[in-house]
């Protein structure tokens, strides 16, 4: 994983691996509590996915009004951007996944 670089705040935890540009909100994610313990058991509850939402309410609530027009424009296209790459991503590796051959019974 990529190194913290030091900013006027401290750390920043950094978006893209600095060898090979990929993102590393993905392994960030991997690593939060609340996702973990709702992937615990393999399936994704309603309540759980109701809680993920309200953290990410509060989030965009608390982060918004601190932008301007022009940052927030940005931080809505990477938001929607971020989130059709997860989802490409999601497919893709469920596609790998399957298997090559088809069943004939």
């Amino acid at each position: 994983m990529s190194k913290k670089k030091a900013s006027k705040a401290g750390s920043r935890t950094e978006w893209l691996d600095d060898k090979s540009d990929t993102p590393l909100i993905g392994q960030y994610v991997e690593r939060l509590g609340s996702f973990l313990d709702a992937m615990a058991d393999g399936k994704i509850e309603s309540s759980e996915l109701k809680t993920q939402e309200a953290r990410v309410v509060a989030l965009m609530k608390s982060i918004e009004p601190a932008l301007d027009d022009e940052l927030h424009e940005q931080i809505t296209h990477l938001l929607c951007e971020l989130s059709a790459y997860n989802i490409m991503h999601t497919i893709h590796d469920l596609v790998e996944g399957r298997p090559k051959t088809k069943f004939r019974g």
